[in-house]
This record gives structure tokens, C-alpha cells and sequence, in this order.
């Protein structure tokens, strides 16, 4: 990694935690740190449940436990089973009380003024520059948020995002998507040493996926590479694409191949700028209309 790069991340960190109060004790005068203040806002007047708090946060189970009870014991909030609100008794939900909506609202308050405190002295074609050059930044931190590993096919995770694919080509496709007309791709084909089916998380959330089918005297196939819409643009595709690529190199192979239908032009964009050269026909898969290769090994 480039040390210029590294240096500009810090001075960054060091600039955005100082502006906006993280360094202090009391995070916007409410008497509490900063990591308290935002588990109450995340918490919210609608409540949310602990493991969507965890997951939301990137806290650990004991640190998040620590905090909560920090707010239960100022009694601003109440953690117990979803039952006791007529949901799963076995899911546990924080909910804030009267006075945590109280100091919630007033936490609302105060950052909307901490907002404005910092566009208030730029002129308003900087302020503009401001705003746009932070959601910039909030989509690339997205993005690397995003966490690629592999999965096994039956994992429920695995499974809504293989529906979700069939969900979207069955949209895009001319003809929509029939499963019978197309060539499958069999749970056994995706497990080592076989293949394998990697799945793209963003906060414990699935939100995409890519696998490959190995074979020992024929090229390498790419299949059901597939990215939800709310994280098109920030590189899950490309980085999805180039994992598989790395872990069938890994494992031997030096050619990979992959068919694709003609309205996924995103996909078709980024498999040629990839370094794939479309070569013909090598199945009959029903929905095809491009065929890729591309040497990974020389």
C-alpha cells in the first residue's frame, strides 16, 4: 500500500474526528461519549432489535452489551424479548424510554446544529463542494465496508442472494427466466473442491455474490455473479470478479469462461473491461448471447 495514501487516511481521520467532537467526553454536551450517543440514536423511537444493532454498528457482542447497559442503567432505555411487544420471545429488542426520547430528540437537535456549525462559515458554492465531496467519501467507505468470503450454497444467506439473481434476470431478460430452460449450476458444483460461491456482505447484511465452477481439464466457469441495486457503483462486481479470479488461479486454473445475457450491459461492460474477449458459442446455456474467456495464467 502507497505510504502517501496511508498518511492522507490518517490526516483525514484526524481532521473529521476533532471537527465533529468524537474526541471529546461528553459528545455534543449530553454527558455521555460518543459511542453511547450513537447506540441511543441508532436505537431510534421505533426501537431495533440487539443483533440488528451489532451488525448495524460492527460491535462486538460483549462491548455492545456494555454500552446498552450504560443506557439502561440512566435509564434511558429498556432491553428485553421481542414477545413481550407480541413478537419472537427468543429476539431481543431495546426501546427507549420517556427519557430516552426525551434525550433523543434533544441528540437530534444538537446534531443538526453541529451540521450547520460546519457549513455556516463557507460560502455556499463551498458548502455545496462540502456536501458533495462527503457523500463521495460515505460511498467509498461503503464500499469498503463490503466484506467478500466464501459461503456455502445452502447457507440462507447464499440462498436469498441466488434468489434475488434469478429475481433480477427474471426482470431484465426479454423473455424473463424460467429455470427448467437453463443450464444449472448444482449446490455440489460450488463446494471445494469443485468450486465455490462467494458471498458480498455489508454489515452482516447479504448483498451480492459470485461463484465458480472448477474443472480439471477444462477452463474455469464464472456463474450467477449477481450485485443488489443498492450498492451498484461502489466496486462489488469488480471485486467479487477478481476474487473469483484469484481463487481459481490459486487452484490451478488458467483459463476462465462465462456466458451472459445481452441486456445485462453492466455486467457485459465489466467483464470486456476486465480483460475478457468474447469467443464463440461453447454451450447451448438457453439465455446466452455473449460468451467470454480470459487467459488468467500464462
Amino acid at each position: 500500500m502507497d505510504a502517501e495514501l496511508i498518511a492522507a487516511v490518517r490526516r483525514f481521520n484526524r481532521t473529521v474526528t476533532q471537527r465533529v467532537g468524537a474526541l471529546d467526553d461528553e459528545y455534543m454536551a449530553q454527558g455521555r461519549p460518543l459511542g453511547q450517543a450513537r447506540l441511543l440514536w441508532e436505537i431510534g423511537p421505533a426501537g431495533a432489535e440487539v443483533a440488528t444493532l451489532r451488525a448495524r454498528l460492527g460491535l462486538d457482542s460483549g462491548h455492545l452489551s456494555r454500552l446498552l447497559r450504560i443506557l439502561e442503567s440512566d435509564g434511558l432505555i429498556t432491553v428485553g424479548p421481542a414477545g413481550q411487544a407480541g413478537g419472537d420471545g427468543r429476539v431481543r429488542v431495546a426501546t427507549l424510554t420517556d427519557a430516552g426520547r426525551t434525550q433523543w430528540a434533544d441528540l437530534d437537535q444538537r446534531s443538526d446544529d453541529l451540521a450547520a456549525s460546519i457549513l455556516e462559515p463557507l460560502t455556499e458554492h463551498r458548502r455545496e463542494r462540502l456536501v458533495a465531496a462527503m457523500a463521495e467519501v460515505e460511498r467509498l467507505l461503503i464500499g469498503s465496508m463490503v466484506v467478500i468470503e466464501p459461503c456455502p450454497p445452502s447457507d440462507p444467506r447464499a440462498r436469498a442472494c441466488l434468489r434475488a439473481y434469478a429475481r433480477d434476470i427474471a426482470r431484465r431478460f426479454d423473455d424473463g427466466f424460467d429455470p427448467a430452460l437453463s443450464k444449472p449450476v448444482h449446490d455440489e458444483a460450488l463446494v471445494p473442491p469443485n468450486g465455490v460461491l462467494l458471498l458480498a456482505t455489508l454489515n452482516s447484511e447479504p448483498i451480492g455474490c459470485g461463484a465458480i465452477k472448477l474443472h480439471p481439464d477444462a477452463p474455469a466457469e464464472i456463474k450467477r455473479v449477481w450485485v443488489a441495486d443498492t450498492v451498484r457503483g461502489l466496486g462489488v462486481g469488480r471485486r467479487l470478479l477478481g476474487a473469483l479470479e484469484r481463487y481459481a488461479a490459486e487452484r490451478g486454473a488458467q483459463v476462465l469462461r462465462l456466458d451472459t445475457n445481452r441486456n445485462l450491459t453492466e455486467a457485459i461492460a465489466l467483464y470486456r473491461s476486465a480483460g475478457y474477449r468474447e469467443i464463440e458459442a461453447y454451450n447451448t446455456e438457453h439465455y446466452a448471447h455473449h460468451w467470454f474467456e480470459k487467459l488468467i495464467k500464462q
